[in-house]
């Protein structure tokens, strides 16, 4: 099963581009919720290239490297990857109030549907209010 998330952001693609792939803004916004956060993420944005974000609770009870390699980038427009045997999709199109990011991904099949996109959500609105604020 595939979930679509979506959100539009008040900024230009290049401000939008490197917030979405530059470690040192993925580990300010990449969270669902304030009693977590990302403590390291690697990106080598190419076709086969990894990347990892190491997401962990704040109190230390908890976590996991959400990590994976990109199979398709098209500079600006969109981000493809696979991380185990699921996918992700992430489109930025360019409006004339800023950019939609597009994001569809495979469910897993550990939380229920719902579960799973308000989490994926949580973590696109704190992406979109990260981008904005800078």
């Amino acid at each position: 099963m595939k979930i679509t998330i979506q959100t539009n952001i008040a900024a230009t693609i290049e401000q939008v581009w490197m917030a979405w792939n530059s470690p040192a803004d993925i580990m300010q916004w990449n969270a669902a919720s304030d009693d977590w956060h990302t403590t390291k993420s690697t990106v080598d944005l190419r076709e086969g290239g990894a990347f990892t974000s190491r997401m962990e609770a704040k109190d230390g009870s908890f976590g996991f490297d959400f990590a994976g390699t990109y199979t398709k980038v098209v500079h600006h427009k969109l981000i493809e990857s696979q991380f185990g045997d699921r996918t992700m999709q992430v489109e930025f199109i360019s409006t004339p109030s800023g950019v939609t990011v597009h994001e569809t991904f495979d469910a897993e099949t550990e939380n229920s549907e719902d579960m799973q996109r308000q989490g994926w959500q949580a973590i696109l609105n704190n992406f979109k209010k990260h981008v904005e604020a800078l």
